[in-house]
């Protein structure tokens, strides 16, 4: 595979494990974790949501994450070109590299925007800003705020152009050490806040909405919703799906096996989830803050709260640098992601070269993203109520992301892709935890429908309720049938697959 050779050979490695794991969880750790988790669960009841969200973590999200590390690991290269090394001779598995590559753009179209909101809100505490506004007031500044392209561009400018310059030098250089610096200092702010938000008056109310499962509220908007929101979550968190976790693996050496790293970065990520809801929860029970508001929680309801609290102007600061390190860690992986796919695009560019080709499109390409809540605000792309922002992540999370997962599981399990085979010696190569091998048959058969039943279920809810249930049942056997029809002759060659290159 010769598209593959120049990336090979020139691979950076990290200089250590734990700076592997840093910045697998900082990709991981994001606002998916800080902003969108909370909100969600504050949604559809809390511990209930937890639950279902830490079930498909369990069952598909981290074994998943396993497979994306072997296959970076395996060909030493990534997302766009990963599949063409490893794929037999005569399949077309590496035309998901291309759906790869460009969902890990699409997610910088409006992670970028929305990061650049967390850098303006730290500044706009640390400024003194917010400082004494009403309510509405508060809720008027952010209107202003995102309805000005011309401020939102600037702040948006600011977090490309930084992730920009730590991925620039070298990955050993800048992105691993900044990394590391990043993430210690967003875990040690969590514990801080965590720390207060449960000691202050009428938290326990929150700690029980957040612990104890409200199942009631989990069917308020239908349980396939719920489900679908939890399965969406678990996948856009983690990362999972679109290869962002691939081009790490192809920075690894064969010392450890990869189930035992995807489940100490899943555990992370998922700690740091948990601990955002201990943050969120309390605090906003304790000032009667509805722990449900959407994305205005972050942005609106949390600083009317910071507002009403002693040493509110120190804890709100200290808040949003958190929300920043979370946002930033993201775009500085999934940036070293894009820069990577470039150099094995074009083996002959160098690294700086692809970091100012990536910052450059970012930038333009994130703009729709931007004018939406401005001088787009009237395109409602998926109804009424909806914006450029809610279109670009439900492309990403609801499609591209539990859809990419299914590929990789097909990829890794069958036959007519790199196999079980090859996929086991990778994957347990080295020491640790092993990947169990009664699982073939679950991760062969029945992980697969699941992701796709809950695909499907999830846009039954989405879009027609009106429709008999046994319409998405049909669906959902006639994908069951196509998914095998395609991981076997249709994406495979006829007759047994012919070997690798």
């Amino acid at each position: 595979m010769a598209d593959g050779t120049s990336g090979a050979r020139s691979r950076e490695t990290f200089a250590s494990r734990m700076g592997f794991i840093f910045i697998s969880a900082g990709c991981a750790i994001g606002l998916g974790n800080v902003w969108r988790f909370p909100y969600l669960a504050g949604r559809y009841g809390g511990a209930a949501f937890v639950l279902i969200y830490l079930v498909f973590l369990v069952i598909l999200v981290v074994p998943i994450m396993a497979m994306e590390y072997a296959v970076g690991r395996a060909s030493k290269l990534t997302v766009i070109r990963s599949f063409h090394a490893l794929q037999p001779e005569g399949t077309k598995w590496g035309v998901f590299g291309n759906f790869g590559f460009a969902a890990n753009v699409l997610l910088m179209m409006f992670y970028t925007v929305v990061s650049g909101w967390m850098i303006a809100y730290f500044w706009f505490f640390l400024s003194g800003q917010l400082t004494g506004l009403s309510p509405d007031q508060v809720g008027g500044f952010f209107g202003g705020h995102v309805s000005n392209p011309t401020v939102v561009i600037a702040w948006m400018a600011v977090a490309i152009i930084v992730g920009s310059a730590i991925c620039y030098k070298s990955l050993r250089g800048t992105v691993e050490p900044v990394t590391k610096w990043m993430m210690s200092g967003l875990l040690i702010i969590m514990i801080v806040l965590a720390i207060r938000s449960v000691t202050l008056p009428g938290a326990g109310a929150g700690l029980e909405f957040y612990l104890k499962p409200d199942f009631g509220k989990l069917m308020e908007d239908g349980l396939g919703s719920a489900v679908y929101a939890a399965l969406g979550q678990a996948f856009f968190t983690m990362s999972v799906g679109i290869g962002s976790m691939a081009v790490f693996g192809s920075y690894i050496n064969r010392d450890r096996t990869l189930l035992g790293e995807a489940v100490v970065v899943g555990a992370l990520d998922t700690g740091v989830a948990l601990c955002a809801g201990l943050i969120i929860f309390p605090a906003c029970f304790a000032y009667g803050v509805d722990a449900g508001a959407g994305p205005g929680l972050i942005f609106v309801s949390l600083p009317v709260m910071f507002n009403n609290m002693p040493m509110g102007q120190f804890w709100g600061t200290l808040f949003f640098l958190f929300m920043t390190f979370a946002a930033m860690s993201t775009v500085v992986a999934v940036f070293e992601n894009i820069i990577a796919g470039l150099c094995d695009i074009f083996p002959d560019w160098t690294r700086q070269k692809a970091c100012i080709v990536n910052m450059v499109a970012i930038f333009i390409l994130a703009l729709p993203c931007v004018f939406g809540f401005s001088i787009w605000e009237s395109f409602a792309p998926l109804g009424e109520g909806t914006i450029v922002l809610d279109l670009e992540d439900f492309i990403l999370s609801n499609n591209l992301l539990p859809l990419g997962a299914m590929i990789y599981l097909l990829f890794c399990m069958k036959r007519y892709g790199w196999g079980w085979d090859k996929f086991i010696e990778e994957v347990d190569t080295g020491s640790g935890l092993k990947f169990p091998k009664w699982s073939r048959g679950y991760f062969t058969y029945v992980a697969p429908v699941i992701v796709l039943a809950v695909f499907v279920v999830g846009y039954y809810d989405m879009f027609f309720k009106d429709i008999p249930m046994i319409v998405p049942i049909i669906w959902v056997i006639a994908g069951m049938v196509m998914t095998f029809i395609l991981s076997g002759s249709a994406i495979g060659s006829k007759g047994s697959p012919k070997k690798a290159k």
